[in-house]
């Protein structure tokens, strides 16, 4: 059964209230070849994460880490953000420091439901089938921080706010401009979309930024990356072994020559991903307890299905401690074309949906689907156990 939204409501205000201790200003780098644990203390101490509290800690840890050593800073809100609707466009504006910027966000309607409506915040062509009762909105990712190619470092409306020289890559750029936009709805209720039954989704690069911005706002009822390879639903160190040195899967030394995704301190540790004290798992951990689908294709070899598929199962191990496995779910795809949905993970996205934007009761969400039948030994690479976290 699904926990009820009270439960999971007061699971999150917990781990918000938690005073935690402060990092060290450097991280001290070892050489951890398996999947790190997400529930051993880092730097080292004695013990490991044993209730609800400890993980709000350990999670803001590990949200630091990811901005210093991968993605850069998420601002906080600026001072100043309005929005102006007209029809179904959605202006927003965001000031900070004498400097403005405004984009446009399109709301698709549903011809059924009621007002107001939850909705998917799509970054680019949204290429999943949307239920009756769920609006879309086309978020311009690309307009807020550009991903061309390598140059595109410090192009976009962000960085025209904050920037050139500002350390966050475009997927945490783009997770600013989600929060942006999320406070201007919750701001114009005229706009009739509920801010408290928000998912959002891309696909392959976009996918990446969908994942990261589930992780870091808060506000997102239901994260749903689609296909998004490595740098999103893939880790690291499994990349490394899954390509191993084929240059047929994407690996973090290629992925930084590509596009102008991470921050440029991610290239100190691109040769050597066993020095990151975290990986992907942990990231798509940062979502817990709220809602995760990962939706993955094994037909591309260089999206690192085989990564995918075992990232996403220790992933799933924060949701188990904090007892809500339910809410996170992995479905891997047999071979179909790029950045389209076939039919036999339907069922698996209509679930999640129903229960985490549309909130119906009683459905099954155990969403562990491997339909290619992959093999992947979790304990090849997973050493730690799962805690039960006390309340």
């Amino acid at each position: 059964m699904v926990p009820s939204s009270l439960f999971i409501g007061a699971l999150v205000f917990s781990l918000a209230q938690a005073q935690c201790p402060t990092l060290p200003a450097s991280p001290a780098l070892e050489d951890i070849s398996l999947l790190p644990d997400p529930f051993s203390w880092y730097p080292a101490q004695d013990g490991r994460v044993s209730s609800v509290d400890d993980w709000a800690c350990r999670r803001e840890h590990i949200a630091t880490l990811l901005q210093q050593m991968e993605l850069g800073e998420k601002p906080p809100t600026p001072s100043s953000v309005n929005a102006t609707l007209s029809g179904t466009t959605l202006s927003v504006t965001a000031s900070e420091a004498g400097k403005s910027v405004t984009f446009d966000v399109s709301i698709t309607y549903p011809p059924t439901g009621s007002t107001p409506y939850p909705a998917i915040i799509a970054y680019g062509d949204l290429s999943l089938p949307i239920p009756d009762g769920v609006a879309t909105i086309t978020f311009p990712n690309d307009l807020i921080a550009l991903q061309t190619d390598t140059s595109s470092r410090g192009k976009g409306l962000f960085y025209d706010l904050y920037g050139a020289d500002h350390t966050a890559g475009a997927l945490i750029a783009w997770a600013w401009g989600v929060s942006v936009l999320i406070d201007s709805l919750e701001s114009t209720p005229s706009a009739e979309i509920d801010p408290t039954h928000l998912a959002i989704t891309g696909c392959s690069r976009n996918g990446k930024g969908a994942l990261v911005a589930g992780a870091f706002e808060p506000r997102i009822a239901l994260t749903l990356p689609q296909e998004s390879g490595t740098g999103g639903s893939v880790c690291w160190r499994l990349a490394d072994s899954e390509d191993g040195g084929s240059g047929s899967v994407q690996t973090a030394s290629q992925i930084v020559t590509e596009n102008a995704w991470f921050s440029s301190a991610f290239e100190a540790y691109t040769n050597n991903v066993n020095e990151l004290p975290y990986d992907h798992h942990m990231l798509a951990g940062l979502i817990a307890p709220r809602a995760l689908l990962s939706i993955d294709n094994v037909g591309y070899e260089w999206l690192g299905p085989w990564s995918s598929l075992g990232c996403m199962r220790a992933a799933r191990a924060v949701w188990e401690s904090l007892g809500v496995e339910n809410r996170m779910g992995y479905s891997l795809s047999t071979d179909h074309n790029h950045c389209t949905f076939p039919e036999e993970q339907g069922k698996d996205l209509v679930v999640f949906i129903q229960s985490f934007l549309l909130g119906k009761e009683g459905l099954n969400t155990t969403v562990e689907k491997d339909y290619p039948g992959l093999a992947f030994d979790s304990s090849a690479w997973v050493d730690w156990d799962v805690p039960v976290l006390s309340n």
